[in-house]
């Protein structure tokens, strides 16, 4: 693992390159943003999209959403990896938020994780994005490029958010979020990374190690 100052620089770097970028998923409340996390799982930002544009113009909250049956859910989102599943649990999660919260979506993690198909991942983005909470989502993204690089060194997303956690100042939690996404989507892939453009491959482990293989 990096040691504090190699993270300070890393954490520098990766603000310079992706400053104040959020999130791709377009939303219009904590609801949405909601609904939109839970369907983004093994899919991508943009296919969602797609198909939330319509759907929220149509059922804006949790109380117009349960006017739909499960199978016409599903017929709107069945471009959707799981979409049957993911129908299933964000119609049970409108049913819970309307008659235990007013239709409104909860502000703690507790609450959130309650939530039918809500894990820390989900009820991490809610917090961080829709409420502004200090929060680290790890997300696939995340996993990857923070353990490649050193910033964690764990063996599941569990534990990496523990590390990231101390390992990153509070106030940065919802930004390095975002960046290390970023990361991973443009440079930090999964297959074929693009180590010679990334901007921290000289404090990467990930990157050392590849480059003591060719010597």
């Amino acid at each position: 693992m990096l040691r504090k100052k190699e993270i300070q620089s890393v954490l520098k770097i990766l603000n310079q390159h992706y400053g104040d970028t959020g999130t791709a998923l377009s939303f219009g409340s904590p609801f949405q943003l909601l609904v939109s996390t839970m369907l983004a799982a093994q899919s991508t930002d943009v296919q969602v999209n797609k198909i939330t544009a319509k759907l929220y113009r149509d059922y804006p909250d949790a109380r117009s959403f349960l006017q739909m049956s499960v199978a016409e859910l599903e017929e709107k989102i069945r471009s959707i990896g799981l979409y049957r599943n993911k129908a299933r649990n964000i119609l049970a999660t409108c049913r819970t938020l309307v008659e235990n919260y007013d239709g409104k979506v909860p502000d703690s993690r507790e609450e959130l994780v309650k939530l039918p198909g809500v894990g820390r991942k989900t009820a991490n983005v809610v917090l961080s994005v829709g409420y502004r909470h200090d929060a680290i989502a790890v997300d696939t993204h995340v996993f990857r490029v923070s353990n490649r690089i050193g910033l964690a060194s764990a063996p599941n997303v569990e534990k990496t958010e523990e590390q990231l956690m101390k390992n990153i100042p509070q106030e940065n939690w919802s930004a390095a979020h975002h960046w290390l996404i970023w990361q991973g989507r443009l440079i930090c892939r999964a297959q074929n990374p693009k180590c010679e453009i990334c901007p921290i491959s000289n404090f990467c482990e990930y990157y050392k190690k590849l480059m003591k293989g060719c010597e």
